[in-house]
């Protein structure tokens, strides 16, 4: 190689030193505020059961009612795809893997609750009951040891409870409750891996920081790592939206969690009836539920904090008629959520979980093809006829990935069109802040 020809400059390397040096509070605060999405899976829903309903066949349950209400009313391709509006392309591809999904892993995320869908009960019986939630939990991951391959459905890939809210009239019995449940996590051996906590009706960021305090204490009485519990924040009130001093009152709290939030979950009926929203419009299309969900979504824009949709209480239910109705319905909102990168939503009932699946799986699969050519080309320095940045790669492995992590697709035919392996493509779905020219070759 021959010299390098020298360039002129006009500044002295002072100068660029000066700027770094007054520039590193910054960098220290974007690291520590935005670190990006930990590159985990993060489960399509959230499955609600009140804790005294709860049961160690309860998953598998869940499972077997939904290819029930599949047999019942939709027995093939044809007749599902036709009630959704799911093109024939698709249609077998999609049927086949909800009734796989079905049978392997029914529930990808299961909350025990002890908020709203618990009640008030009486303390023994609250207190029973969230020892037995972990002690059914600890069984049901010990039976379920290759999970999420083939577990059978015995237990979700995660598992965990919804708490009593922080406000004064339930604040001690969801402590209370929290602490025999982890207690017995740790007496039957340990936290589990998929462990996630939601706390819910959060309206002050006061209320985080003191989840933050109650989760440190528990980790310092039990020798545990600092930071090894983490838990949801469910946004619920409209001042966890909008402060009293018109500020986004969900980014205070997304820091004052002190990096354990993992998730913010919308609560469509509390904060719709805390709106004023007649009831027959409670939905999770709702325009106040829009303006919410996207406050949310930027406030936890790069903080690894990932957002989830809501739920309907329309329940697949009755005659055939009703539960294609309700069907289309869920099928419509999950796709829209989709649409809106809320990757995540609420389920309530086990005939949910076709439309579910349908509508997540229909979304990887019919832009599969084009999203791994894509991919490849940029991978490859190809071409084509989209010129995508740096950007548009992350989001583009991140729905092949999120694809394979549900079961709408397989790694295999993946890696056949984008010649990308999986860690590949996490490089690409999760660089680090400021290489913004990774490449996987």
């Amino acid at each position: 190689m021959g010299q390098q020809e020298k360039v002129a400059t006009s500044l002295a390397g002072a100068v660029s030193e000066g700027i770094s040096a007054s520039l590193a509070p910054v960098d220290e605060e974007l690291a520590r505020r935005y670190p990006g999405d930990p590159g985990t899976r993060q489960p399509v829903h959230t499955v609600y059961v009140p804790g005294d309903v709860f049961a160690a066949d309860t998953i598998r349950s869940w499972g077997d009612r939904a290819l029930a209400a599949l047999d019942e009313h939709a027995p093939d391709a044809a007749s599902f795809a036709a009630v959704l509006g799911i093109g024939d392309e698709l249609a077998a591809p999609v049927y086949d893997r909800v009734r796989a999904k079905l049978e392997r892993e029914p529930v990808e995320d299961l909350r025990i609750d002890f908020e709203d869908g618990y009640g008030g009960r009486g303390d023994a019986d609250e207190d029973a009951d969230a020892a037995r939630a972990a002690r059914l939990i600890n069984e049901a991951y010990a039976r379920d040891t290759s999970r999420p391959e083939a577990g059978g459905g015995t237990a979700a890939p995660y598992m965990g409870i919804r708490m009593k809210c922080m406000e004064a009239a339930v604040r001690d019995r969801g402590i209370r409750t929290l602490d025999i449940f982890l207690t017995g996590l740790m007496e039957a051996g340990g936290l589990p891996g998929g462990l996630v906590l939601t706390l819910p009706k959060v309206t002050y960021a006061e209320q985080v920081t003191a989840m933050v305090r109650l989760v440190e204490e528990f980790e310092k009485a039990r020798g545990l790592e600092a930071g090894r519990i983490g838990f949801e924040i469910q946004i619920e009130t409209s001042q966890s939206i909008l402060a009293a001093d018109g500020t986004a009152a969900v980014a205070r709290m997304i820091d004052a969690a002190q990096g354990r939030a993992t998730g913010l979950h919308y609560g469509t009926f509390d904060y719709s009836a805390c709106l004023g929203v007649s009831a027959a419009y409670q939905a999770s299309d709702h325009p106040a539920a829009d303006y919410a969900k996207a406050v949310m979504q930027v406030a936890a824009a790069g903080t690894g904090v990932r957002v989830s949709d809501g739920s309907t209480n329309v329940l697949p239910v009755g005659t055939t008629e009703k539960v294609h109705a309700a069907w289309r319905l869920h099928y419509g909102l999950t796709r829209r959520a989709l649409a809106r990168a809320y990757y995540q939503g609420w389920d309530m009932h086990p005939g949910h979980l076709p439309t579910r699946y349908a509508a997540v799986f229909a979304f990887y699969r019919e832009g599969f093809e084009q999203a791994a050519a894509r991919l490849s080309a940029y991978a490859n320095h190809a071409g084509g006829d989209v010129m995508d940045e740096p950007a548009t790669a992350k989001a583009l492995s991140g729905y092949l990935l999120r694809g394979i992590d549900c079961g709408a697709l397989d790694t295999a035919e993946v890696v056949g069109l984008t010649g990308l392996t999986r860690a590949d493509l996490e490089r690409f779905a999760s660089p680090r802040r400021g290489d913004l020219t990774a490449t996987a070759k």
